[in-house]
């Protein structure tokens, strides 16, 4: 049943006729069974996920790792084991690390397979019986009540004040009404004439036929859809694998060169050897994954604190780089709890305050207080919308929440707000249906309350409430007038009106008299428009995309600041132009399926995307962002697994707090990547100096390791902590296209570079010339790269302006590891232990004086650079 002949498009009875079934009496058992072992089960593909071998072996797949695996296995073979060894602790290391640190696996198809898990009362041989939804099969005739989760795609063909649920399927902010009539060519959400699987009956009864079971169902096209998209490495992620593979073919092209070049002057072929794995261990940034986890790890701790969880350790300083937030407006930009705003009672208008089921607010007229008891008309239809209601506030761990249907809560906790918490017992009901298009109750005291829409029950009355509550002539222009005011404000109105009467059942309903209206809507979260503006202001721009009618979300919208072109699902399929769909605010009406081209869309046009949701309609357009967001309170469990990061708070306002985190994540990163990388160069630069000049190796292989994995670590880390600039969220965001290096910062490292070429490599040759043996000289070489090192860090505690001192003060850990260091370089020259294993050997004042000198002069210049930098930008 496909296109024309979709089930939603076709009257009930055809549908039955199509399936072969019976509308009273359903499937009889053994078709059932037949059909099951031919369609198979009611459940939905489970995830395959990767074990936990294969994840520690993947985390072996880097060309700088393969480098360093060759090099321990020529190292090997030389006989020169502890090096080896060495080497290969380094790799396994980080391995680790690695694995520890990686999200677990995804589980977004398993979330998914536990929403169709349940069980169904379902017709067979004209006997009800329950059976596992999991044995559900088209043309299965399934009775739906209050509580439900449906099962499967039922067409309807009975609803009885029937309604469900639909908002983490399609985004509509309400319970939507059922009706069995046929809804041809209807979007998702207008196709009342179905229940969708996953959904959840809010009130009345039904029954239905199945059309579509697991894969096939609407939740099943999701599960299509997630797992179709393929999660989007991060901005981070991919130029540091840009990053990688232009250091190793670098690395390998050099090390390669300098074993020829030393060949073909006559040098030993393993002495070459030593010097090509000492090249290529040196040129590699071993202790750069160690330093970017502890960074991510340590905003990931932070961003915990601030109310979000990050699932995915990139995803921190992805969010620093996010152009684009796409928001899902019910749950996120608004609290999904339907709250009464307006009321108007005898030809007065009045506003409740207070957001949500909690009934904490007050009523107002002309913006003063007033007392509801003395304002009869009021008190009346207060009252009407808690006599002709089936729900009930409860009050659990996590704040108010609604047993039932949610405009019923609004209307409860309306009448809560005027202090009206009871109301006499009910007699009889009339619920609501299709075809009597209203609710009526008659109490203890007689009296009928009836509700339902502004003109079917102005059809039923012949008078109005005054403001005294007395009876006067009914202004029905003013009603409609009112509501369609309301109505423009995307504000959901309901009418009110009562009747006194001596019988004792709602057999025949009194001529009644309107009381007055009751305007509803789910309401923006009281930070959300600030959170906006900030966004804004940081070059963030927002857009709001939700399955909800377009006047809906126009007017939330506003509310937030999110004003402009609104477009829908529609227009979207019309094959907009993508400047257009850059150029809009707010996208209503969308289907999963659009906001996944949505986002493909705005990655296209080179934006990172950041995209926020908490419904199941929501996770494939979570995955395929570069940042899925998803609530972690309201939020399903199929949204959350799609996410790298979960707001415990279901508060917009976090994400703009996480963006500045990420920001300063992100700036933390490059000022390390920027420090560091001279010493890689500059160890290379070194060798290959040596092995051009045809002089002995300055430097061996154990101690570029030793290098590495102590100076680059300790002096590291403290880039980890480093505070977030004060105006990093007046700036714009940093251009996705811009390398991670920047022209300016290359010329830094080059100058550094240079620097150590130039004095570990001629003090050297000057301490060998003077008589030194070859292990003070090298011993020489590791203490002016450790020490050069320690006064660069300096330099790059600001990439722009000079700190010194003030960096200490503002971030001890730099006078901590500045100490740490010294300490460790001390040991290395001096412990015998250390000299047994690593050839140093202990040096003198001079030799000191000498490596110190080094080591300010490359500060002062690189001091120098910057204000030039500084002065031309």
């Amino acid at each position: 049943m496909t296109g024309t002949g979709a089930p939603h498009g076709l009257p009930a009875g055809e549908v039955v006729r199509a399936l072969d079934t019976d509308a009273g009496r359903g499937l009889t058992a053994a078709e059932a069974d037949e059909r099951l072992a031919r369609e198979g089960p009611n459940t939905l593909p489970a995830a395959e996920g990767r074990g936990a071998v294969l994840r520690f072996l993947a985390q072996f797949h880097s060309p700088l790792i393969y480098v360093l695996l060759g090099a321990a296995g020529v190292t090997a073979l030389m006989g020169e084991h502890v090096d080896a060894l060495v080497i290969l602790g380094v790799v396994i290391v980080n391995a680790v690390v690695g694995f520890v640190q990686e999200s677990r696996a995804e589980q977004a198809l398993g979330a998914l397979a536990v929403l169709a898990q349940t069980s169904a009362t379902v017709v067979r041989d004209g006997r009800r019986r329950g059976v596992p939804a999991a044995e559900l099969v088209r043309g299965d005739l399934v009775e739906l009540a209050a509580g439900d989760k449906v099962p499967a795609d039922l067409r309807l063909l009975r609803a009885d004040e029937l309604a469900a649920d639909e908002s983490a399927l399609t985004g509509e902010s309400v319970p939507v009404a059922k009706d069995p009539a046929a809804t041809p060519g209807a979007e998702l959400g207008d196709r009342t004439g179905m229940a969708f699987s996953g959904t959840l009956v809010t009130r009345g009864q039904g029954a239905g036929v199945v059309v579509a079971t697991g894969a096939r169902t609407e939740l099943g096209d999701i599960h299509r859809l997630v797992r179709g998209t393929r999660a989007v490495r991060t901005p981070l992620t991919r130029k540091i694998t840009q990053f990688s593979k232009i250091v190793t073919v670098g690395i390998l092209v050099l090390a390669a060169g300098t074993f020829l070049l030393g060949v073909a002057r006559g040098r030993g072929t393993t002495e070459m050897l030593t010097a090509a794995v000492a090249l290529a261990v040196g040129a590699i940034p071993e202790g750069l994954p160690a330093v970017m986890t502890v960074t991510l790890a340590l905003g990931v701790a932070r961003m915990a604190r601030r109310g979000a969880i990050v699932r995915h350790l990139p995803a921190v300083e992805t969010l620093g780089g996010t152009t684009v937030i796409c928001t899902d407006k019910t749950g996120t930009l608004t609290r999904n709890q339907m709250t009464v705003t307006a009321v108007v009672a005898g030809g007065r208008e009045y506003t409740i305050t207070g957001s949500g089921y909690a009934p904490d607010g007050a009523v107002h007229a002309g913006g003063e207080p007033v007392e509801p008891s003395e304002h009869p008309a009021l008190h009346a239809v207060l009252t009407a919308g808690l006599a002709c209601n089936d729900a009930e506030l409860v009050q659990r761990d996590e704040g108010w929440q609604v047993a039932g249907d949610p405009t019923e809560g609004a209307l409860v906790t309306s009448a809560a707000k005027a202090g009206i918490d009871s109301v006499p017992e009910r007699l009889a009901t009339l619920p609501f249906n299709g075809e009597r298009r209203f609710m009526a109750t008659l109490q203890a005291d007689g009296v009928v309350h009836v509700k339902g829409p502004v003109e079917r029950i102005l059809e039923l009355c012949d008078d109005q409430a005054g403001p005294d509550g007395e009876p006067e002539p009914l202004d029905k222009d003013d009603a409609v007038g009112r509501a369609e005011a309301f109505g423009e404000q995307a504000l959901r109105v309901l009418a009110f009106a009562r009747a006194h009467t001596a019988a004792g059942d709602l057999d025949e309903l009194p001529r009644l008299t309107f009381v007055g209206l009751q305007a509803m809507i789910d309401p923006p979260r009281t930070a959300a428009a600030q959170a906006v503006r900030s966004c804004h202001r940081a070059g963030v721009d927002v857009k709001m995309i939700t399955g909800d009618h377009a006047a809906t979300a126009r007017a939330i919208g506003a509310h937030v600041g999110l004003e402009g072109e609104v477009m829908t699902g529609a227009e979207l399929d019309a094959d907009v132009p993508p400047e257009r769909i850059r150029a809009t605010t707010v996208f209503a009406r969308v289907s999963p399926e659009q906001k996944l081209r949505l986002v493909q869309a705005l990655q296209d046009g080179g934006h990172v995307v950041a995209m926020t949701g908490d419904g199941v309609n929501d996770a494939p357009a979570l995955k395929q962002a570069d940042i899925g967001v998803a609530m972690g309170r309201t939020g399903t469990d199929v949204a959350k697994e799609s996410a790298d990061m979960v707001l415990t708070d279901d508060d917009f306002a976090s994400i703009e707090k996480a963006v500045e985190e990420g920001r300063g994540v992100f700036d933390n990163l490059v000022k390390f990547i920027v420090w560091a990388l001279p010493a890689n160069i500059g160890l290379g630069l070194v060798l290959v100096a040596a092995i051009v000049a045809d002089t002995e190796l300055p430097i061996l292989p154990l101690q570029v390791l030793w290098l590495n994995m102590t100076a680059i670590l300790v002096l590291g880390l403290p880039f980890a902590v480093e505070p977030k600039d004060d105006a990093i969220m007046d700036r714009p965001p940093r251009d996705p296209s811009l390398p991670l290096i920047t022209r300016a910062m290359t010329t830094r490292i080059l100058v550094v570079s240079a620097v150590l070429l130039a004095g570990a490599f001629g003090l050297q040759n000057w301490e060998r010339a003077n008589g030194a043996s070859p292990d003070v000289a090298q011993t020489i070489v590791v203490n002016v790269f450790a020490l050069t090192l320690l006064t660069y860090m300096f330099n790059c505690l600001s990439l722009d302006r000079p700190l010194l001192w003030r960096g200490v003060r503002r971030n001890p850990w730099v006078g901590v590891s500045a100490a740490a260091l010294i300490a460790i370089q001390l040991v290395y020259t001096y412990a015998p232990a250390m000299n047994e294993v690593f050839g140093s050997a202990p040096l003198d004042l001079a030799h000191w004086l000498r490596i110190v000198a080094v080591a300010v002069l490359s500060y002062a210049l690189l001091e120098l650079v910057k204000r030039v930098q500084r002065g031309s930008s």
